[in-house]
């Protein structure tokens, strides 16, 4: 087709389109390209350079970016069908309105930062749209959830209908409801939130809605009546709770991100072992969060209330170690004064020995002596003093490798360890990266005052071929390094700005060749490991027959997690 009668056709469908030379000189004009480009007459834009009118169109399409025209209006540059008989060195720029597109951006990225969650739904109930709180809140990859319909991805847990499609379908609002439900990835949750359908001209386009988690709120509430308890003891010290500690955990099970199920199982051992008083030792990699794990167990147990007291058994050399577990009285050593120690001051509570292994072997029968007895002596006393405590405790290296080295005192491994958990490293459980990175985009957000969205493609692909040898603590570093250099008008962090050393092929992950299907051309490397674990998950559903616990047990997942990459894949199994 000729270049004119290209023009005239893109005009006819309410296109712009110019011809210009290769220095950007328009020679032709088609009538919407006119009035787009504020032109009164076709001789008045013939000869100027478009780069002068409007230089965001003289980019490529690709790049989306929009060229303001004033009076809060935005062209936006499209790709160019070929045309016969082009001029030599000239091409055609094709653009049109997109006013909308670029106020739904900016509505998009206003959404972003209120904080409540927002989640949005088309007519057919499917998500479209979830902002960084709702995201945060849910604890849910976007890339997994948009596009699914809104009961597939939440399931309530208060025996009533959930209320987005309820308000799509009765076209009705609903105010100030609370609901409980559980998204596919077994998070509870707990909101309240205002629900509107969403009718134009009498057609329903959808629904939304906006919704403040319930448990935020109620956790407020219980500490301003703790806060008033505490006035009020201060102010009539005959009332004075003398058994109450200010010392306090402040992490719990639900600030543990994670949607992958070896996570959610570790989680629901640990959500087990909280509700009794037994030890708990923990073994997990440096970075892979063992301290918030352990107080997430006291939080969890009858002990809540109690204090709750860490002491890095590495940090403090042995001769101030043990005065600081047990106490000392006055005149012990040179300078000692009368105080209580850790084990005194975490009484009715919970005490965390951190690094457990790196504690002398010698205070390690000291330390045995007093969870086998329940009686501490101070430090140059004569006395014992009754405590009740829970200890729990964590190693860095596996138990066994520790008691092999001389690290770890065998019997105080069978007192310390009657509840082993061991916690999976980063690199074993990679299906958690999307939600980690988010996570830590808007924690980095708020702290630096910066406006990162997300990870680029190439990036995620990165992270997920990368070891993680530091797991979850280098995965927030990593990120935290990224937008302070990112610049102030990017908002994707893209691979050029992640730390150097992590481009490094030498410290990639080496992957053992396996048997798996050729990728293609331009598919990149979470597509081909999408179809590893797709094969993978076909191949063993067809060895047990279709059978899902079976196969969910061959491999080593929940029933929940199987039938979710079931549906995330579209297998058949009546057809395996």
């Amino acid at each position: 087709m000729r270049y004119q009668e290209i023009m005239k056709v893109l005009s006819e469908c309410g296109m712009g389109a110019v011809l210009v030379t290769e220095n950007w000189v328009i020679r032709e004009v088609n009538e919407v390209g006119i009035r787009l480009l504020h032109g009164s007459e076709h001789h008045w834009l013939i000869g100027k350079k478009l780069s002068d009118i409007a230089s965001p169109l003289c980019l490529e399409p690709e790049q989306k970016i929009y060229a303001y025209m004033g009076f809060n209006e935005y062209l936006l540059r499209c790709p160019a069908p070929s045309a016969e008989d082009l001029p030599a060195n000239c091409r055609l720029v094709v653009f049109r309105t997109a006013t909308r597109d670029a106020q739904c951006d900016m509505f998009e990225h206003a959404l972003e930062q209120v904080s409540d969650a927002v989640v949005m739904c088309d007519e057919e109930t499917r998500i479209n749209f979830l902002n960084n709180a709702c995201i945060q809140m849910d604890e849910v990859v976007p890339s997994d959830v948009i596009g699914e319909k809104n009961e597939k991805v939440y399931e309530p847990l208060d025996g009533q209908s959930l209320i987005i499609p309820q308000a799509i379908r009765k076209k009705q609002i609903y105010l100030g409801r609370r609901q409980i439900y559980t998204t596919r990835y077994n998070k509870n949750v707990d909101i309240t939130s205002n629900t509107y359908p969403i009718v134009q001209n009498g057609q329903v386009l959808g629904g939304y809605s906006i919704m403040k988690d319930w448990s935020a709120v109620d956790s407020l509430n219980k500490k301003i009546v703790e806060l008033q308890a505490k006035l009020i003891a201060q102010s009539d010290p005959s009332k004075h709770n003398s058994g109450k500690s200010a010392l306090s955990a402040r992490y719990h099970f639900d600030d543990i991100m994670h949607i992958s199920a070896v996570m959610e199982n570790m989680i629901e051992q640990c959500r087990q072992a909280a509700k009794s008083d037994s030890s708990v030792m923990i073994y997990g990699e440096t970075g892979t969060g063992k301290e918030l794990l352990a107080q997430s167990i006291h939080n969890a147990s009858r002990r809540a209330n109690g204090p709750f007291l860490a002491i890095n058994c590495a940090a403090i050399p042995e001769n101030l170690l043990e005065g600081l577990l047990f106490g000392t009285e006055k005149g012990a050593y040179t300078g000692a004064e009368r105080r209580q120690g850790y084990f005194e001051q975490a009484n009715n509570g919970t005490l965390l020995l951190d690094e457990l292994n790196s504690m002398n072997i010698n205070l390690q029968a000291k330390l045995l002596r007093v969870l086998q007895d329940g009686m501490v002596r101070r430090v140059g006393g004569s006395s014992e003093i009754h405590v009740d405590v829970r200890v729990l405790s964590n190693v860095n290296v596996p138990p066994q490798q520790a008691i092999d080295e001389n690290k770890l005192r065998r019997d105080l491994f069978y007192r310390l360890g009657v509840v082993n958990i061991a916690i999976p490293p980063l690199r074993e459980r990679k299906e958690d990266i999307p939600l980690l990175a988010k996570q830590f985009i808007m924690k980095c957000n708020a702290k630096l005052s910066r406006n990162a969205r997300d990870l680029d493609p190439a990036t995620l692909d990165l992270f997920q071929a990368y070891d993680w040898p530091g797991n979850v603590r280098e995965l927030e570093h990593a990120i935290e390094h990224a937008i302070n250099v990112l610049p102030d008008d990017e908002s994707l962090i893209t691979p050029e700005y992640i730390p150097a050393y992590m481009q490094d092929v030498q410290s990639m992950h080496k992957i053992k060749p396996v048997s798996a299907p050729t990728p293609r051309a331009g598919t990149s490397l979470n597509s081909t490991m999408k179809d590893v674990e797709r094969n993978a998950v076909c191949k063993i559903l067809k060895e047990n027959g279709g059978n899902i616990s079976e196969s969910a047990r061959v491999l080593k997942m929940s029933r929940q997690s199987l039938q979710y990459r079931i549906r995330k894949y579209g297998i058949n199994v009546k057809e395996l």
